[in-house]
């Protein structure tokens, strides 16, 4: 199954509108003479306060290798809740993808299982593409629930979405235990965790739908595992976390998962 590999880089709460411009600019002009058919799809996914000038960079290029990621949404279209944004909203700076699900909103905003459902549900109704994260803990590896655990992430996370819709999703396993500690997971173990969750995919959703899925790898990815991340079978890209704040090293990555 030939699935176009994604690079995404998750900048968190870094760098306001000037910076997150001098990233863009930078990423663009590492990447502005390599054949588009030869480049993963790129994107990128900024603060909120920063979506329109990083919009704004990536349509000036015009060149369609960047495309934009808000880092979270809320999956009411409107409404009095303080401090959220809209997915129509984001689709004002012409976004194509959502991060849902990821650690940090788990463990430390308490996001649930239920609300990333929700959130996936708006996003794919939407139009837009989730990217679902899922991972487990050090505790939970060092129980022997990983497998376990994450499928269950995954089948409540695409309850009642349409088979059809499941393959268009992006899902991302992130070893909680990886993030910005420096620790990579073992590509191998990775890829079989990875494996886990296509399989949970295949339950829910057909085996044809779920070979369409593309999976990503997060948890210190550096220029330096990327390519033998990217030789795993089903390792179908990466969420790149910190060295996706410079852009040489991002730029890097995207090289390294190059076809």
């Amino acid at each position: 199954m030939s699935r176009r590999p994604i690079i995404a880089g998750n900048w968190k709460m870094h760098n306001n509108r000037a910076q997150s411009e001098e990233l863009i600019c930078g990423i663009k002009d590492a990447i502005k003479d390599i054949d588009k058919d030869l480049l993963p799809e790129v994107v990128v996914a900024p603060v909120f306060t920063s979506l329109d000038i990083v919009s704004k960079n990536i349509s000036d290029c015009a060149c369609g290798k960047i495309q934009l990621a808000a880092q979270n949404c809320y999956f009411e279209p409107k409404g009095a809740f303080t401090g959220e944004i809209s997915i129509d909203m984001i689709k004002d700076f012409d976004a194509k993808f959502i991060i849902i699900g990821h650690s940090e909103r788990r463990q430390i905003f308490g996001e649930s299982d239920e609300l990333i459902n929700k959130k996936a549900i708006a996003i794919i109704e939407a139009g837009l593409t989730p990217i679902i994260c899922c991972g487990e803990t050090l505790e939970q590896r060092e129980l022997g629930v990983t497998d376990s655990h994450i499928a269950s992430q995954i089948v409540k996370a695409l309850e009642n979405v349409k088979p059809a819709d499941v393959a268009n999703v992006v899902i991302a396993y992130e070893p909680i235990w990886a993030i910005g500690t420096g620790k990579t997971c073992d590509s191998v173990e990775a890829n079989r965790v990875i494996k886990v969750i296509r399989t949970t995919l295949a339950q829910i959703a057909g085996k044809d739908n779920a070979d369409k899925v593309r999976i990503l790898y997060g948890g210190s990815v550096k220029p330096e595992t990327i390519k033998e991340q990217m030789a795993q079978s089903d390792i179908d890209g990466a969420l790149v976390g910190g060295a996706s704040l410079k852009a040489d090293s991002f730029a890097q990555i995207i090289k390294g998962a190059m076809k």
